[in-house]
């Protein structure tokens, strides 16, 4: 099979995985002794945030499943002399769209939660409770559930009940008290947010498919790439390694990501443990894989042999950047079970992204003083493997940029994650942008019986493209022109600037 076509039929693969249909899911909540805090007026907990389809068969739910709520001795003994419905807590659940449904009007300089005295007579809601108007589109909605407390007990179970989802949408649960007595309150127990496909979050779900076309593409490329690593071993050059490093790795983490969620969409839960092998080997792969871009950039086993004093530096670079890309797809991703797009610390964000812009300006102006060279030494083969290179390379940069700046209008412009179901794509564009440029570097130096075309010469390799045709097949009545042209190279060494002693010279400077 032709490379550049295999390469193209992983290419679609990929469309068709961007274009198929997806099944929602969701997950398992779980609480463990969660505290409330004080917001506004009211005490408040966050009890999750997804996406979920709705469902004609009530396979869509949220159940509720050993719910207790603990208060403090102090708030207990407050509570046994008093009414029964002055311990209350409440459960809230609403979609996004009815988000303003929940609290009232500015009281006290920001918007209250419960009910107040004032707010009684305005609302006429019910003092000591969450505030609450129905939905326009179904008055069950948003549903609210209570649980009080009893006499001096520190804790109380909520019932155990599903609530049925008929709406598709971006669902959040919250666990409110406004009895001021309740201060120190703390939850535990779980919730099942279930579709009828399983487990995993709605923005999640077309992930785990996305990966199976990913895994599928990666390995067309590997097999295919393989398949000429075999056949033209004897003349693979040390870039070609690292290229199949690469894939390697590349497979192994979309592998590695599928089988994640398929666990997590069985069991509605993500071990630490797993997720963050997962995203280890992730970011091996695009640490080794920036690192390769640089040193091809560099020339690399083109126009050096090695990367001489350069080496220490490039090594430092990758150890940074790892460093930084592994606290970073932690935060991101370890533990993360909710809906709401990630969102990482900001001194972890900033370092990613400097070295980020750091690596493009190092590799253009590494590319610039290699396509320099090549054009000196007229070596019109190199020359235009690597216009090509700085193309592609060009073109992912500019698709980079646009993508950031899309990304954060998207961010921007959906705080509640209503846009939930196409927001995996944010996800999925960067893994189609490094598979695109991996197969634009494997189309460019794939391997074949000609690669020692563009690999680096002991020679003065100042060769132009005929000198090489005429040299290559030589025939053994010319063996004394070639000598001769050899010897008029060795004559005129002095006056090459490139030689390769000179260019060695170089490199240990740098």
């Amino acid at each position: 099979m032709d490379l550049t076509a295999a390469l193209s039929t992983a290419v679609v693969l990929l469309a068709a995985a961007v274009m198929v249909g997806v099944v929602v899911e969701a997950s398992i909540h779980t609480y463990d002794h969660e505290s409330f805090k004080e917001v506004g007026n009211a005490f408040l907990l966050s009890g999750g945030s997804e996406g979920i389809v709705s469902s004609s068969d009530s396979g869509s739910f949220i159940r509720f499943k050993d719910i207790t709520f603990w208060r403090t001795n102090e708030a207990a003994e407050q509570h046994s002399t008093m009414e029964h419905s002055s311990g209350l807590v409440q459960a809230i659940i609403f979609e996004a769209s009815d988000r303003d449904n929940i609290g009232g009007s500015a009281y006290g300089g920001q918007r209250s939660i419960c009910c107040t005295p004032d707010l009684a007579k305005l609302e006429g809601c019910k003092q000591g409770e969450v505030i609450r108007r129905p939905s326009s589109t179904n008055a069950d909605w948003p549903v609210v559930i209570n649980t009080y407390f009893s006499a001096n007990i520190s804790f109380t179970t909520m019932e155990t009940r599903d609530v049925y989802i008929t709406k598709t949408g971006m669902y959040n649960l919250f666990y409110i008290s406004c009895d001021p007595n309740l201060r120190g309150l703390t939850i535990t127990g779980k919730t099942f947010w279930r579709n009828p496909g399983g487990y995993l979050p709605g923005r999640m779900a077309p992930l785990m498919k996305f990966y199976i076309f990913m895994s599928l593409a990666y390995l067309l490329l590997g097999i295919v790439w393989f398949s000429q690593y075999v056949r033209y071993w004897k003349d693979i050059l040390p870039i070609q390694n690292w290229i199949t490093l690469v894939i390697a790795l590349g497979l192994f983490e979309m592998t590695l990501w599928y089988f994640e969620y398929l666990n997590f969409n069985s069991t509605g839960v993500r071990p630490v443990g797993i997720t963050t092998w997962v995203v280890t080997v992730g970011a091996v792969r695009k640490t080794v894989s920036r690192l390769l871009i640089l040193s091809v950039s560099m020339g690399y086993g083109v126009v050096r042999p090695t990367l001489g004093g350069l080496t220490s530096k490039v090594i430092l670079l990758g150890i940074t950047y790892f460093i930084a890309s592994e606290l970073l797809d932690i935060t991101e991703y370890v533990g993360t079970i909710n809906d709401i797009s990630g969102k990482a610390r900001l001194f972890l964000v900033l370092p990613d992204a400097f070295l980020d812009a750091f690596l493009i300006l190092w590799i253009f102006t590494s590319l610039s003083r290699t396509l320099e060279k090549l054009q000196a030494r007229r070596s019109s083969v190199k020359l235009d493997i690597y216009r090509k290179f700085t193309n592609a390379l060009a073109v992912c940069v500019l698709a980079s940029v646009f993508w950031i700046t899309y990304e954060v209008y998207f961010k921007a412009t959906d705080p509640f994650s209503e846009r939930w179901q196409s927001a995996w794509i944010i996800t999925a564009f960067w893994d189609i942008l490094a598979f695109a440029l991996l197969c634009v570097i494997c189309c460019l130096w794939a391997p074949s019986q000609s690669s020692q075309r563009y690999a680096y010469s002991g020679e003065a390799d100042a060769d132009d493209e005929e000198t090489q045709s005429l040299t290559k097949g030589v025939a053994d009545g010319n063996i004394g022109l070639v000598n001769l042209e050899k010897k008029e190279r060795k004559f005129d060494h002095d006056d090459d600037v490139y030689a390769p002693e000179v260019e060695l010279e170089e490199d240990k400077r740098e």
